[in-house]
């Protein structure tokens, strides 16, 4: 270990005597919310990208590249440190709690300005964890131009946020037909969509941001001309997750995670690459192997820390490239709306493992719901118009989802259960529950347990507990057993002194519907349990079955607990149970020990204002 350390700097000396001509000025350029789905560089009729598809005659355009999360901060923190959110702790959106690396651990701009970069992000930060000085400058103004040492090579990483989900939040008075350049009569909806004037429009209009986004990228391009740099210059432009439209941002289909990610390099660089000019890739990438990427097209070693593999610069052959075929997901709270999911893509199949497949995709999130598009979606379900496929969203999920998602792109059809697919499920089950233990994944611990055990080093934390998650994952699948096979190992796990084995027994139940009753005895103690989390759990199962009423128990939490964390739980839980169930709730800040936290705010203003 002495030696690596030494082998490391000295590595990173060399690399900073090297001349600026012969390293790689790098650059960012992101534009924010949205997927592949959006762009006719990509296929589709509508969302012309002149200048990025100028750029890709230059370079590569990657067919399967993927954020590993759905959502900003998230998305973004994996994105600059190469490192898996559930494996540092860093995976919920909006964090309640930064978390912290582990000594010496940092993001890459850090790094490269210890190699002698300059580096500048104009201007979205939005990270999870705690941080030092990352960049030289991030602001509205940063640029290269900025730098001393005009000779000394900079990393400028620029977002544009003319896509972002907020571009979509128009009123009704503000819809403007006259105004599109893209004809709505040519969208192509997707078949979870409604078609109707409004989501035809707002799709439209989406195209139109997408082109608005290229005017852009095209002037900073030109900036990089003008001043004598873009043939010493590597361009990415990416999308920072998938989205927009309902269905994609906050949800871990391949509208919220498979993104745009086209590469200039200049002939000077060509070396560093494993295509020619002009070339699509279909080698997998995710946002964990850009930090490592970037490093090693600067000359760096890739730390150790880091969960991905560089997929351009020194040691990537166009063999190994074309041999990725694996991109993670993961989705857990956004805003104030929980979820627990983890996917894998492995080829042309794509697996979604739905923890708590009880809550439905259309759970209420306040900032979701200000699209005018999502809100006459639940209006159409609520009049009961919709199709079974545009009805999906609005139901329990499976506890597994298989899709072949190059017969099956919008993942309609679930395979999971349909014997001819039995062999691929049964293969991407057991790589996900490898995946999950061979990070540690923290989500098996409650959120306000990870904050007060595990935000100090997440990744450590995870290490020392890493048997016990193991053990936690094991109980929460006891959900894909038949039902004689799971009983006693259930019962057993609503006994076990863990308390999170409790909890995940509990959650675990949720999956077998009425067969629950003879578990009755050993659940319905539970609402009283000595962990709060787990009584707002059982509170969701029984309630959600009809087998108690679950205000009380939810009311004596928010009333006890002086956790941020539980109080948004229980708040969840009401929103999921009065929405989904019908139950009815009375509830007020006076009830609330952390009315304070801005999640339950949220909460309350949405149960107020339909009140």
């Amino acid at each position: 270990m002495k030696y690596r350390v030494v082998f490391a700097i000295l590595g990173t000396m060399l690399a900073s005597l090297l001349s600026a001509a012969e390293r790689p000025n790098i650059v960012w350029l992101l534009s924010e919310d949205n997927s592949i789905h959006y762009m006719q560089h990509y296929g589709g009729p509508n969302g012309p990208t002149p200048a990025i598809s100028q750029l890709a005659q230059q370079g590569v355009t990657f067919n399967h590249a993927f954020s590993n999360s759905p959502v900003c901060s998230v998305a973004r923190t994996t994105l600059m440190t190469g490192i898996l959110g559930p494996r540092a702790g860093f995976h919920y959106h909006r964090k309640m709690v930064p978390a912290n690396l582990p000594a010496g651990v940092k993001m890459v701009p850090v790094y490269l300005r210890e190699a002698g970069y300059y580096c500048t992000n104009n201007n979205k930060q939005d990270y999870n964890i705690v941080t030092d000085k990352v960049w030289d400058e991030s602001s509205r103004t940063a640029s290269w131009r900025k730098r001393p040492d005009k000779t000394q090579p900079f990393f400028h990483m620029q977002s544009f946020g003319m896509s972002h989900e907020s571009s979509l939040h128009f009123k009704w008075g503000q819809i403007d037909r006259e105004a599109l350049k893209t004809d709505p009569a040519t969208v192509e909806l997707p078949p979870y969509f409604p078609d109707t004037p409004l989501f035809r429009y707002t799709q439209a209009f989406y195209h139109d941001r997408m082109t608005v986004i290229d005017n852009q990228i095209g002037k900073v391009v030109e900036q990089l001309k003008q001043d004598g740099l873009f043939e010493n210059t590597i361009i990415f432009y990416f999308g920072d997750h998938g989205g927009v439209l309902p269905r994609s941002k906050g949800y871990i289909y391949e509208a919220g995670l498979h993104v745009p990610l086209v590469i200039r390099f200049p002939e000077k660089y060509k070396h560093l690459f494993a295509t020619a000019q002009g070339v699509r890739e279909d080698g997998f990438v995710s946002f964990i192997d850009f930090s490592p990427t970037v490093l090693n097209l600067a000359g760096l070693d890739v730390p150790e820390s880091m969960d991905g593999k560089p997929f351009a610069g020194e040691g990537v052959t166009p063999e190994s490239l074309a041999a990725r075929d694996e991109a993670f997901g993961y989705a857990d709270r956004f805003d104030e709306r929980y979820e627990f999911a983890r996917s894998l893509r492995k080829g042309k199949y794509k697996y979604i493992r739905a923890y708590e497949h009880f809550y439905p995709d259309s759970l209420q999130n306040n900032y979701r719901y200000r699209m005018l598009a999502f809100s006459q979606w639940r209006e159409l379900n609520s009049k009961g118009e919709l199709n079974e496929a545009q009805s999906h969203f609005f139901h329990a999920k499976p506890v597994e989802l298989l899709f072949d998602v190059e017969a099956d792109p919008h993942e309609v059809v679930n395979l999971a259960g349909m014997a001819a697919h039995q062999s691929v499920l049964m293969d991407l089950r057991g790589r996900l529950r490898d995946k999950m233990k061979q990070i540690n994944d923290l989500s098996l611990f409650p959120e306000n347990q990870m904050i007060d055990l595990a935000l100090q080093n997440g990744i450590g934390f995870g290490q020392e507990r890493s048997a016990e998650i193991e053990d936690l994952l094991d109980v929460v699948d006891l959900a894909l057993l038949p039902w004689e096979q799971a009983r006693k190992k259930l019962q057993r796990a609503l006994k076990s002194n863990n308390p999170r084995v409790r909890y995940w027994g509990v959650t675990a139940c949720a999956a077998f519907g009425d067969k629950i009753e003879s578990l009755l005895t050993a659940l319905k103690p539970l609402l009283a349990d000595s962990d709060l989390q787990v009584q707002i759990r059982t509170a969701e199962v029984l309630g959600s079955l009809h087998a108690v009423e679950p205000q009380q128990t939810i009311y004596r939490v928010l009333a006890k607990s002086d956790s941020n964390a539980v109080a948004v739980a229980a708040m969840n839980a009401i929103v999921f149970l009065r929405d989904h169930h019908g139950y009815e709730f009375k509830v007020d800040a006076s009830m609330i020990k952390a009315s304070d936290e801005p999640l339950v705010q949220r909460r309350l203003e949405y149960l107020n204002a339909v009140n």
